[in-house]
């Protein structure tokens, strides 16, 4: 027999102390500290699970019906093995900054775990996650000839991107992260990423296409090599609300939020002209992530409704050629349309946000696994968070 769970009840497991609890402003109760480039680390975790109390934002609204999830009876005694150990979810949570974790199989949660006194109620922040959001809703549009082909230009939706390398650049070479238009993002805090997060979020420029303005250097043809970059998905958010008039936020609402039953609101993060930030700032609940995790290992498909187009799902969630796969040089993880692609046999995938947000996929056994954190830039213990999925589908076969 399984349980059925209301929205904001929690029943914690055993008591213990989170990594770097004192430093991350335990004391404090979790401060958040306000918009700036760096974020404090005592406001961590008070910032990226209140985000948009720090940002402004607009409103995802959630429908009257939600999915019903259940809770699993027991929590399964889940292994993985990292660094020649034998470990635990207790052994990861006490050495990674773990806000929260959910693990799903159909409509069952296996495991909800929350530290730093975060609850199932805090919406936490997607980072780069949104990003997989963002071609999900591309999809659609597509299927609604709302935008009427893949090979089009986003300055043809996007009047003032018309001209620049970004207009010139095809939808389809936007969604593979591979425009071939100079962009470095390496979290140094005088890249371009922290350019497009100052002109975006920290409101110093009129926001929308004024954004991009600054990256007007095309370095190689479009669609010959992947190259990370957050301004294409900000390019493919311009594409997205001039093709379908209205805001990211309200066609999220429409499209999957509503009809996915999501049980909270989320919110997303807008600039100075009311535009969402396309690449990240999407908040929501670990259940509702997990519900589009659910979805999106259905092809799509949840509670009995088609959702987004499973022939989107399936195309997003593979490379769209050999230079995006898994493995190739400089990267274990590929690529395909805003999406990464886990190696294996079977079609894995994960959204992925810098300090360790993640969002596993794996359709053959319809698992999901969401992950929020407060890890450091860069993320170096990516690889044991890859470790403990790994075993959860192991523990699980």
């Amino acid at each position: 027999m399984r349980t059925a769970i209301a929205a904001n009840v929690f029943v914690p497991a055993l008591v213990r102390a989170a990594p770097d609890e004192l430093a991350l402003g335990k004391a404090e109760g979790y401060p958040i500290c306000g918009p700036a480039p760096r974020i404090e680390t005592r406001c961590l975790v008070g910032e990226l699970s209140r985000r948009d109390e720090v940002y402004p934002s607009r409103k995802v609204a959630k429908g009257d019906a939600t999915f019903p999830l259940e809770r699993a009876p027991l929590e399964p005694p889940i292994r993985y093995a990292f660094q020649s150990e034998t470990r635990v979810i207790d052994d990861y949570l006490a050495r990674n900054r773990t806000t929260g974790l959910l693990i799903l199989r159909g409509s069952s949660i296996l495991v909800e775990r929350y530290q730093y006194d975060r609850t199932p109620g805090h919406r936490m922040t997607s980072m780069s996650m949104a990003k997989t959001i963002v071609a999900m809703l591309v999809g659609i549009a597509l299927a609604e000839g709302r935008i009427a082909s893949l090979d089009d230009h986003a300055g043809q939706y996007v009047a003032e991107l018309a001209g620049t390398p970004y207009g010139e650049t095809a939808i389809r070479h936007l969604l593979s992260m591979s425009s071939g238009v100079r962009f470095s993002e390496v979290y140094s805090g005088a890249d371009d990423i922290a350019l497009l997060g100052r002109l975006s979020l920290l409101g110093q420029s009129d926001g929308g296409a004024a954004t991009l303005a600054p990256f007007r250097t095309r370095e190689r043809p479009a669609g010959q090599r992947f190259h990370y970059a957050s301004a294409e998905t900000q390019a493919l958010g311009l594409v997205l609300r001039a093709a379908t008039g209205k805001p990211l936020a309200d066609y999220l609402s429409e499209k999957i939020w509503r009809p996915m039953g999501a049980e909270a609101n989320a919110s997303w993060l807008i600039d100075k002209g009311g535009y969402e930030t396309a690449y990240t700032g999407v908040n929501a609940t670990l259940r509702d992530y997990g519900r589009l995790g659910l979805m999106l290992a259905n092809d799509g498909k949840l509670g009995g409704r088609q959702v987004v187009p499973a022939d989107w799902v399936r195309a997003a969630t593979t490379p769209p050629g050999k230079a995006f796969e898994p493995r190739r040089p400089g990267s274990l993880l590929g690529y395909g349309y805003q999406t990464w692609i886990l190696p294996g046999d079977e079609r894995q995938f994960v959204f992925r946000g810098v300090r360790r947000q993640a969002l596993f996929v794996d359709p053959a056994s319809k698992t999901a696994m969401v992950h929020t954190g407060v890890a450091g830039i860069g993320d170096p213990n990516f690889s044991e968070l890859l470790a403990l999925w790994k075993g959860v589908l192991a523990t699980l076969e």
